[in-house]
């Protein structure tokens, strides 16, 4: 197996606690790109990987999860988290022939049951924490959940007929930042690419009827 962990002393934690469980750790490495790397070398069975890691601590490893599984679609995938993260989640939990987890960190309280679970991951089984299971939930009744907060302050200047000029003025950003920002907001409220201004009408109609969600 290949361990991804940014903290060092956790890292070597974890990989002597899988080898005296019986894994046999081939890699342990602390960011996604030499998470990367070390599948690519090793082709292990099992990756186990933090979801925040160097160099910004937000979804590295969650990303990277996502990304070894269309590369290697049989790799089983476990990622660790301290919090639920939720961007690409839905991707990764909805990938074909299971063989994953998401665990948060803090829940994990038996080594054993643990340990189990890779196990059980391994030989293609698909285990989710609750809690990931019910922030998916709500994400899914509610499609503004998953915009980041910047995101949601471009989508409510949208929603009162400003331009991306004048939204960039009024959040001293560039232009440019709100047309990426716009572009995401677009992409994760699955508007089709058709034309600009229909998916804005449309993106604003998904804002003007967030409070009736749920």
């Amino acid at each position: 197996m290949v361990l991804a962990e940014g903290g060092a002393l956790l890292r070597e934690s974890l990989a002597a606690m899988l080898e005296r469980f019986g894994f046999e750790v081939v890699a342990a490495v602390p960011d996604a790109v030499e998470l990367e790397s070390a599948v690519a070398e090793h082709r292990p069975d099992l990756v186990v990987t933090d979801v925040r890691m160097p160099p910004g601590f937000t979804d590295e490893g969650l990303r990277a999860a996502v990304a070894l599984r269309r590369t290697y679609p049989g790799l089983a995938v476990v990622a660790l988290s301290q919090y639920v993260e939720l961007s690409y989640a839905d991707e990764l939990m909805g990938a074909e022939g299971g063989r994953v987890g998401y665990l948060l960190k803090d829940r994990v309280v038996d080594v054993e049951d643990f340990v189990s679970t890779l196990r059980q991951v391994v030989a293609g089984g698909t285990v989710i924490d609750p809690m990931v299971i019910q922030q998916l939930f709500r994400r899914r009744r509610d499609p503004l959940a998953q915009l980041s907060p910047r995101e949601r302050e471009v989508l409510a200047s949208i929603a009162e007929g400003h331009s991306n000029a004048a939204i960039a003025a009024q959040l001293f950003i560039t232009e440019s930042a709100v047309g990426k920002h716009v572009g995401n907001i677009f992409n994760k409220l699955m508007l089709p690419p058709t034309d600009d201004t229909n998916r804005r009408v449309l993106a604003v109609l998904a804002y003007l009827h967030r409070d009736e969600v749920g």
